[in-house]
Protein backbone atom coordinates (compact mmCIF):
# COMPACT_ATOMS: atom_id res chain seq x y z
CA UNK A 1 0.00 0.00 0.00
CA UNK A 2 1.37 3.32 -0.90
CA UNK A 3 1.43 6.07 1.71
CA UNK A 4 -0.42 8.90 1.07
CA UNK A 5 0.89 12.23 0.35
CA UNK A 6 -0.38 15.15 2.87
CA UNK A 7 -0.07 19.29 1.66
CA UNK A 8 1.02 20.96 4.93
CA UNK A 9 1.37 24.25 2.95
CA UNK A 10 -0.65 26.42 5.42
CA UNK A 11 0.50 24.70 8.52
CA UNK A 12 4.27 25.33 7.41
CA UNK A 13 3.13 28.82 6.86
CA UNK A 14 1.76 29.23 10.50
CA UNK A 15 4.78 27.79 11.74
CA UNK A 16 6.94 29.82 10.29
CA UNK A 17 5.04 33.28 11.91
CA UNK A 18 4.22 31.47 14.96
CA UNK A 19 7.52 29.56 15.71
CA UNK A 20 8.97 33.53 15.27
CA UNK A 21 6.70 34.96 17.47
CA UNK A 22 7.09 32.34 20.44
CA UNK A 23 10.99 33.12 19.38
CA UNK A 24 10.49 36.60 20.06
CA UNK A 25 8.47 35.99 23.04
CA UNK A 26 11.03 33.64 24.47
CA UNK A 27 14.00 36.50 24.03
CA UNK A 28 11.60 38.75 25.70
CA UNK A 29 10.82 36.36 28.47
CA UNK A 30 14.42 35.79 29.70
CA UNK A 31 15.58 39.35 29.72
CA UNK A 32 13.14 40.29 31.74
CA UNK A 33 13.63 36.98 34.35
CA UNK A 34 16.11 38.58 36.71
CA UNK A 35 13.57 41.47 37.41
CA UNK A 36 10.15 40.08 36.63
CA UNK A 37 8.55 36.24 36.16
CA UNK A 38 10.31 34.26 33.76
CA UNK A 39 13.95 33.59 33.07
CA UNK A 40 15.79 30.79 31.60
CA UNK A 41 13.66 28.12 32.85
CA UNK A 42 10.43 29.37 30.98
CA UNK A 43 11.96 31.05 28.31
CA UNK A 44 14.06 27.64 27.46
CA UNK A 45 10.41 25.54 27.46
CA UNK A 46 9.11 28.63 24.90
CA UNK A 47 11.89 27.64 22.47
CA UNK A 48 11.64 24.38 22.75
CA UNK A 49 8.31 24.00 21.94
CA UNK A 50 9.44 26.72 19.23
CA UNK A 51 11.62 23.97 17.64
CA UNK A 52 8.68 20.84 18.43
CA UNK A 53 5.91 23.32 15.94
CA UNK A 54 8.92 22.79 13.59
CA UNK A 55 8.91 19.18 14.13
CA UNK A 56 5.36 19.02 13.74
CA UNK A 57 5.10 20.82 10.50
CA UNK A 58 8.17 19.57 8.78
CA UNK A 59 9.82 16.40 8.96
CA UNK A 60 12.41 15.36 11.39
CA UNK A 61 15.39 15.19 8.79
CA UNK A 62 14.64 18.72 7.77
CA UNK A 63 14.57 20.38 10.97
CA UNK A 64 17.81 18.53 11.42
CA UNK A 65 18.84 20.61 8.42
CA UNK A 66 17.87 23.71 9.51
CA UNK A 67 19.02 23.63 13.40
CA UNK A 68 22.13 21.20 12.81
CA UNK A 69 22.69 21.18 16.22
CA UNK A 70 23.70 18.21 18.91
CA UNK A 71 21.41 19.23 22.03
CA UNK A 72 23.40 16.85 24.65
CA UNK A 73 26.13 19.67 23.78
CA UNK A 74 23.56 22.56 23.95
CA UNK A 75 22.53 21.08 27.95
CA UNK A 76 26.43 20.37 28.74
CA UNK A 77 27.19 24.05 27.65
CA UNK A 78 24.46 25.05 30.02
CA UNK A 79 25.66 22.99 32.85
CA UNK A 80 28.83 23.84 32.49
CA UNK A 81 28.07 27.79 32.23
CA UNK A 82 25.57 27.44 34.71
CA UNK A 83 28.04 26.08 37.89
CA UNK A 84 31.12 28.26 36.05
CA UNK A 85 28.46 31.27 37.59
CA UNK A 86 27.87 29.45 40.72
CA UNK A 87 31.23 29.52 41.24
CA UNK A 88 32.40 32.78 40.03
CA UNK A 89 30.89 34.22 42.93
CA UNK A 90 33.58 32.38 45.22
CA UNK A 91 36.47 34.42 43.14
CA UNK A 92 34.85 37.75 44.84
CA UNK A 93 34.38 36.18 48.02
CA UNK A 94 31.18 35.93 48.31
CA UNK A 95 28.25 32.91 48.59
CA UNK A 96 27.93 30.56 46.05
CA UNK A 97 25.15 31.60 43.90
CA UNK A 98 24.59 35.41 44.98
CA UNK A 99 24.86 37.88 41.99
CA UNK A 100 25.58 41.31 41.37
CA UNK A 101 24.16 44.15 39.30
CA UNK A 102 24.99 47.66 38.58
CA UNK A 103 23.92 49.94 35.78
CA UNK A 104 26.46 51.11 32.93
CA UNK A 105 26.20 53.64 30.13
CA UNK A 106 26.48 51.50 26.96
CA UNK A 107 26.85 53.01 23.30
CA UNK A 108 23.33 53.10 21.13
CA UNK A 109 21.37 51.68 24.40
CA UNK A 110 22.24 54.30 26.85
CA UNK A 111 22.02 53.38 31.03
CA UNK A 112 21.67 49.67 31.18
CA UNK A 113 21.05 47.45 34.00
CA UNK A 114 23.83 44.12 33.39
CA UNK A 115 23.36 41.56 35.96
CA UNK A 116 25.10 37.97 36.49
CA UNK A 117 21.71 36.10 36.97
CA UNK A 118 21.49 36.75 33.29
CA UNK A 119 24.81 34.54 33.10
CA UNK A 120 23.31 31.77 35.27
CA UNK A 121 20.05 32.19 33.53
CA UNK A 122 21.77 31.65 30.32
CA UNK A 123 23.02 28.28 31.69
CA UNK A 124 19.76 27.66 32.63
CA UNK A 125 18.11 28.36 29.60
CA UNK A 126 20.94 25.90 27.40
CA UNK A 127 20.41 23.17 29.89
CA UNK A 128 16.05 23.19 29.57
CA UNK A 129 16.63 23.45 25.89
CA UNK A 130 19.25 21.35 25.33
CA UNK A 131 17.40 18.12 27.58
CA UNK A 132 14.08 18.83 25.94
CA UNK A 133 14.69 18.69 22.04
CA UNK A 134 17.52 15.91 22.87
CA UNK A 135 14.11 14.12 24.86
CA UNK A 136 11.98 15.00 22.08
CA UNK A 137 14.16 14.27 18.60
CA UNK A 138 15.16 10.83 20.72
CA UNK A 139 11.17 10.11 20.51
CA UNK A 140 10.70 11.19 17.47
CA UNK A 141 13.80 9.01 15.69
CA UNK A 142 11.61 5.82 16.79
CA UNK A 143 9.22 4.44 14.32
Amino acid sequence: MKKQQTNDVILQTVTKVTSFIILLFSFHIFLAGHNQPGGGFIAGLMTSSSFVLLLLAYDLKTVKNILPVNFIYVAGTGLLVSVCTGIGSFLFGTQFLSHAFGYFQLPLLGKTELATAVLFDTGVYLVVVGVTMTIIQTIGERE
